[in-house]
C-alpha cells in the first residue's frame, strides 16, 4: 500500500477533497472545496468530484464518501442529496467521471469512523468503537479492532417510542430550544440503549456540536466512556483515502 491517498467527502453544502498522508492521517497540501451543486444529482456531483481531483492533479485511486447507504458500490439511500441517487451505481459513475480509474465509495459516517479509529480518538482502543455524528440526524459507524461493520443506521433505532435521531440529534437541541443539560439527558438515554445492545468499549462523538464537547459530554450519564472526535471536518476525507488504499469496499 502507498503512503499517500486521496479522499473526497460529499456533503449537503460542500464537496471537499485532499491528498492524505496515510502514515499519519494528516492532509497533504490544501483542502479543496466546491459548493455542492443543486440539484445534487449523480451527474452533477460526479462532475464536481472530477473537478476537485483534476485541480489536485491526482492520478491514482480515489476514495469518495456519500451521505448514503452504499452496498457493492450502489447508493441505496439519499440524505441531503437528490433522490435520483437511490439505485445509482456510484462506483461506476465516479470511475467513468475519473477516466476509468479505481474508486471506492462508502458511507460518510463509515469513512469518519475509519479515520477516527485508525488516526484519531479511537486509535489504540482494543475493542468495539462506535462513532456517532450528531447533526441534522445521527450518523453511526461501528468498528472492532479496525474492522468496519458498514452501513449501520443507529440513528433510526427506536428509543422509548421515538427514533434516536428525533430525540438526540443536535438539530433537536436547536429546534426545541434545549439547554445542554436537557439535551445531554436525551443523548444519555440514546447511548444507554445502544450500549445495552452492543456493549461498546468507547463512544466517539462527532458532528459540529463535538467542538463544544466540554458543555455536554461531562453531563452524560451512560456507563461507556464518551470522547470527542479528534479529526473533525477532515475525518471523511481521511477515511475515504484510507478505504481506497486499503481495499475496503462495502
Amino acid at each position: 500500500m502507498g503512503t499517500r491517498g486521496f479522499g473526497v467527502d460529499v456533503g449537503g453544502s460542500g464537496i471537499k477533497g485532499a491528498a492524505v498522508d496515510l502514515e499519519t492521517g494528516e492532509l497533504i497540501g490544501d483542502r479543496l472545496k466546491i459548493e455542492t451543486p443543486h440539484p445534487a444529482t449523480p451527474e452533477a456531483i460526479a462532475a464536481t468530484v472530477a473537478e476537485i481531483v483534476r485541480l489536485a492533479e491526482w492520478k491514482d485511486p480515489v476514495g469518495i464518501t456519500l451521505p448514503s447507504v452504499v452496498t457493492s458500490g450502489i447508493a441505496r439511500t439519499a440524505a441531503n442529496i437528490d433522490r435520483s441517487w437511490i439505485g445509482t451505481d456510484a462506483r461506476r459513475l465516479f470511475s467513468t467521471a475519473l477516466g476509468g480509474r479505481t474508486v471506492t465509495v462508502l458511507n460518510d459516517a463509515d469513512a469518519a469512523g475509519l479515520a477516527e479509529d485508525r488516526y484519531g480518538a479511537g486509535k489504540g482502543v482494543d475493542g468495539v468503537v462506535i462513532l456517532l455524528t450528531f447533526g441534522t440526524g445521527i450518523g453511526s459507524a461501528i468498528l472492532h479492532r479496525g474492522s468496519l461493520l458498514p452501513n449501520t443506521e443507529f440513528g433510526h433505532m427506536e428509543v422509548d417510542g421515538m427514533e434516536a435521531e428525533h430525540r438526540a440529534a443536535s438539530s433537536v437541541k436547536d429546534t426545541r430550544g434545549l439547554s445542554y443539560k436537557e439535551w445531554a439527558e436525551e443523548v444519555s438515554r440514546v447511548l444507554t440503549r445502544f450500549e445495552d445492545l452492543l456493549w461498546p468499549d468507547l463512544f466517539i462523538a462527532g458532528g459540529g456540536i463535538s467542538r463544544k464537547h466540554e458543555k455536554w459530554i461531562p453531563r452524560l450519564t451512560n456507563r461507556t466512556p464518551v470522547v470527542p472526535a479528534a479529526l473533525l471536518n477532515t475525518a471523511g476525507i481521511v477515511g475515504a483515502a484510507w478505504a481506497a488504499e486499503s481495499g475496503i469496499a462495502p
